[in-house]
Parts: structure tokens; sequence; C-alpha cells
């Protein structure tokens, strides 16, 4: 096929199948349900393939919830940090199942849950987070109810819980002394319940992750407190399956050598500016070191640094890795850059453009 123009977003189908096979692995052996966090990821020109290895998604606002129902399929979780009065029916006709942020939330709008199950997420006090930022356990926080007495009062209107306490955690010996800490402090909680999401950010797909000792960690704790277990992953559902794919537009030296592209981090992959982190750019050896540069007017646009066999020229197409989770989700208009396009690289090795965005889409998302 004719080469695509960049920017675009290359979501690699066998890549991501590397991971839904260990997740069939952990739903086989834990009896785990597992559901796509679509707050992560939400590029339903795959979720042919997602939903044969997923038990439904997760959401965190309406239009997540009817997305899920629609383009997904399977059970539908519906997630709030707050509903608003105009929205919560809506909320409630496309989900399986509603969870509340808050005690409050419950009370005021429990009564449209239509006999629905309904949950309310907790908030333990104690999390696996290197940022502030990510942290639900940080100082005042807004996420989830957190003493034990206030929970065990509306316990008899909860069907199940979600928490959500762990992020980018690889460590199981933290998982599971996290998860113990949660059993030590709501136990009879637990037992009155149906279910409990224990939510994403845990990285069992990550090379040398001890998946049968986690699948076992799973299946004791569903059968310590009688419930059905799930899990919300993003990032650990779509790890390295995807790039951003670029083209070298100019390149410079200011002690250092530059090399600008057709993309940006701040419109493209914003977690990058957020978390202060990099992209991986390059090959794993090379004797040329360039940074690569967005093409933003905001300074710190950066990719990050990678090495090269040869000089990079204008015109070099490039690859950037990490670019499935919190990306397109976050994608945006800055600048009035180009957004990227999708597109889906078969497992024939057949790319398909499913996406385009136009000088339109961009009127159209303003006034």
């Amino acid at each position: 096929m004719q080469t695509l123009s960049t920017p675009y977003y290359l979501i690699d189908k066998p890549a991501l199948q590397r991971n839904l096979d260990i997740i069939d692995r952990v739903r086989r052996q834990s009896g785990a349900k597992v559901l796509l966090a679509l707050k992560c990821f939400a590029a339903w020109s795959v979720f042919d393939l997602m939903r044969q290895h997923m038990d439904g998604t997760t959401s965190s606002s309406l239009y997540e919830v009817r997305l899920g129902r629609e383009k997904f399929g399977g059970e539908t979780h519906a997630y709030s940090v707050a509903y608003a009065d105009h929205e919560i029916a809506e909320v409630v006709s496309h989900c399986d199942k509603i969870i509340f942020n808050s005690i409050g939330q419950l009370q005021r709008y429990a009564s449209f849950a239509q006999g629905k199950p309904v949950g309310l997420r907790l908030n333990p006090g104690v999390s696996c987070a290197g940022f502030d930022l990510a942290d639900p356990a940080r100082a005042f926080s807004r996420l989830g109810e957190s003493d034990p007495e206030r929970i065990r009062a509306v316990a008899g209107q909860l069907d199940g819980v979600m928490i959500h306490n762990n992020c980018e955690n690889g460590d199981l010996a933290r998982f599971d002394a996290l998860l113990s800490q949660v059993e030590q402090r709501y136990g009879d909680v637990l037992a009155r319940l149906d279910w409990v999401s224990l939510g994403g950010g845990i990285s069992f797909t990550a090379p040398g992750y001890p998946v049968d000792a986690f699948c076992e960690r799973l299946r004791r704790f569903a059968q310590t407190h009688g419930v059905q277990v799930y899990l919300e992953p993003g990032e650990a559902a779509v790890r390295h399956s995807a790039t951003l794919e670029v083209s070298v537009l100019d390149v410079g030296y200011n002690g250092k050598h530059l090399a600008i592209v057709d993309a940006s981090t701040e419109a493209h992959m914003l977690d990058l500016l957020v978390y202060r982190e990099t992209a991986p750019l390059g090959e794993d050896a090379g004797g040329h070191t360039y940074m690569i540069c967005g093409k933003t007017c905001l300074a710190g646009d950066i990719f990050g640094e990678g090495r090269f066999a040869a000089p990079l020229q204008i015109g070099d197409r490039l690859s950037i890795g990490d670019a499935a989770s919190y990306t397109m989700v976050k994608k945006n208009w800055f600048n009035g850059v180009h957004m990227p396009s999708i597109a889906v690289k078969e497992a024939d090795g057949s790319v398909r453009l499913v996406r385009e965005f136009s000088f339109e889409d961009y009127v159209g998302s303003l006034s």
C-alpha cells in the first residue's frame, strides 16, 4: 500500500495480542474478570480483537461508558468522581454496574440505579504511586471513601466496591502488601459483597512478572471473601503495542544535536510533559545521539534523546515508542498542529488507515 503520511499512531495488533494472551492466562488461572480502562486507551478500531480476551470496559465519564457499551460490549462498569443531575439517567442506561465515588453521591443517585448493582470506591489511604499527581492516597484526596465506620453504615446498599491504589506497580510483593492492608482495614465489609474491583496500574504484562503467583493471590483473595474479583488494566492491556510515527522536519545543533519532527509531546503524548518522562527513541546502539523535539512553540516540547546509526536527515522517518496508553485519549489541538492519524498493523503485516483528522475537525472543536 502507499506509505502513510506522518504523523500517525500505529497500533500493532500482534504486539497487542501478546498482552491479551497474558490477560487470558490471568482470567483462566485466577478467576478474575478483566475490564479495559477506557481512560487509558479507547481506540475502538481494535476492540474487535480486545473483546475476545477481555470481559468488558470500565469508564470515568458518561461518554466513556457509552463508548464501552456501543463499541466494546460485554460488561460495562460506570464510575465517575462526580455524576451530574443531567447525566445520571443516561449513565445508568448504558451500564451494567454503577460505582459511586462518595457516600454523598451514593445517597443522591442510588435511586436511579434501576436495580443494577451498585458499588462504592474505597480509599485505603495507602498506594503505590511514584508521582503525587497520580497518587489516590495523597493528602486531602477526593478519590473514594476511607473511614471504615462510614462505609459500614452504607454497606447494606452496596453490591461491590472498587479499590484503585496501584500505579505502575510491577512489584508483586508490594501489590500483596497493599491488598493485605485492604483486607485488614475492610475485611468485614468485603465479606458482605458480591464483587471487588482492584482497579488498574498493576504491571502484570511486563516481562518477567510472576504471573502464576499473582493469579494465586487473586484467587486466594476471592475465595477468602467470597467475591468476584475484577481487574481494570489500561497500560497493562496495551503495553508496547503502538508507536507514534513521525518525520524529521529540521536538524540543528545547539550544544546537542537536535531533530524537529512533525508531532508534539504537548499535543500528542502529553504524559511525557505531565510526568517529566521521555519516550523510547532510536536504537539500542548507534554513534549519533539526537534530542528529538516537537514542532510547537512550547520550549519544553521534547520527546527525549535517542541514538541512531547514522546522522539524521530531513525527511527521515522515526518511531516513537510507548504511544498507546494515555496518548490518543489525551491528544489535543495545541498550536493547531496537525493531529496524527490512527492506523492499525494487522497480523499479516499490512497497515490500514482507520482515521484521519482535518482542518474541519480543528475548527469543529472550537467556536
